[in-house]
């Protein structure tokens, strides 16, 4: 129990929450999306949840790539290389440096060892076996993206972290020190050799507590990578908002974009993008190719867990769209592009006709 509570992190004080409190994003003690969500209804979304789906978890080993510490050796012949060990957890490796974002080994997407979402398989590469990196990037608290132990490990390696306003109170929480963090609002940046990051907006929310009761007090964020040749955007978790023209316009074009795809649902179409319109965050950020994260790996939401990618590539197609959907452990080498294998199985799915995702508030997401 007392491994749980510490999992949860703590709340920032001192000079963190005095720069929270200036950031223009900060108001009332909270965090706020520029576009505001609208929240599900409590006793439908528990009446949903009773009532269940089908093919929420594979029923069959995925065809995971297992990984080794030798595969990454040398740098990728087109200076941009990215690898999905498995949900938003994805090595980038970017005009010759290396960053991991949302880092997360952990069996469960929770502060527990024996409750909460499952993972479908193990992890491709060992964290023991990761290449040295130059930063971890985590775009926000949630549990499927911010795993203690994981940070724990990472850090005893002496990695630096960039995380959004707030986030750093857990890390120095678990023993991280603090001048291996940088915190981030929207816009801001942060060298990293010769890479220049910048946290992106989002629409989204926070919070570790069980209960909630620190919903929102600390930032998310997405983030653009910037290399000496090569530009990457991590949508990081979202919903559909105005802002994604912007950040093309400012940070853009991009060679590739991690953009989150799964965990979405009518009753929370602000949260998350869903299939088709991370189809159009693609393009409004000006991505060359669109390589699908935050599916696959935990079931989090009602739909079949196959059903983000067979809906992604119906998305893409009359769009023009290349996509990349890695296996678990694949790389995609922004040069040569894995070919679209459906390595995953024939399974029933809602089309976007029959479960339409469309976040509140703006006219149009294509």
């Amino acid at each position: 129990m007392a491994s749980t509570w510490v999992a949860t992190g703590t709340s920032a004080r001192g000079d963190r929450l005095l720069r929270m409190e200036a950031s223009p994003n900060y108001r009332d003690g909270q965090f706020r999306n520029a576009l505001p969500m609208v929240e599900p209804k409590i006793f439908k979304t528990i009446a949903e949840y009773v009532r269940g789906a089908s093919n929420t978890t594979p029923k069959q080993p995925l065809p995971v790539l297992p990984r080794a510490a030798t595969d990454f050796a040398g740098p990728p012949a087109s200076g941009l290389r990215t690898t999905w060990l498995g949900h938003s957890t994805t090595l980038v490796e970017i005009d010759g440096s290396r960053l991991l974002l949302d880092p997360v080994w952990a069996p469960r997407s929770s502060p527990m060892s024996w409750a909460g979402p499952r993972r479908f398989f193990e992890p491709p590469l060992a964290l023991e076996d990761l290449p040295e990196l130059d930063a971890v990037l985590i775009s926000h608290d949630h549990f499927d993206h911010l795993d203690m132990e994981a940070v724990r490990r990472l850090s005893d390696r002496g990695n630096a972290f960039i995380v959004p306003l707030g986030v750093g109170a857990h890390l120095e929480y678990w023993g991280v020190p603090g001048n291996k963090i940088t915190e981030l609002d929207w816009w801001d940046e942060a060298q990293v050799g010769s890479l220049t990051v910048t946290a992106t907006p989002a629409r989204h929310f926070s919070g570790r507590s069980l209960v909630m009761a620190d919903r929102n007090s600390t930032l998310w964020t997405g983030f653009a990578i910037a290399g000496t040749v090569h530009r990457l955007y991590y949508s990081g978790d979202t919903g559909m908002f105005d802002g994604f023209p912007e950040i093309g316009h400012r940070l853009g074009p991009f060679d590739a974009a991690l953009v989150e795809v799964g965990a979405y649902n009518h009753m929370w179409a602000d949260f998350h993008l869903g299939p088709e319109q991370a189809v159009a965050a693609a393009r409004q950020v000006g991505a060359g190719l669109l390589i699908p994260v935050h599916w696959g790996t935990f079931e989090l939401a009602l739909h079949a867990w196959t059903e983000p990618v067979e809906r992604l590539i119906v998305a893409a197609q009359p769009k023009a769209l290349p996509l990349a959907i890695p296996r678990p452990g694949e790389s995609v080498d922004i040069a040569a592009p894995p070919s679209l294998v459906r390595w995953w199985p024939d399974l029933p799915w809602r089309t976007a006709e029959e479960d339409p995702i469309v976040s509140s508030g703006l006219a149009q997401t294509q």
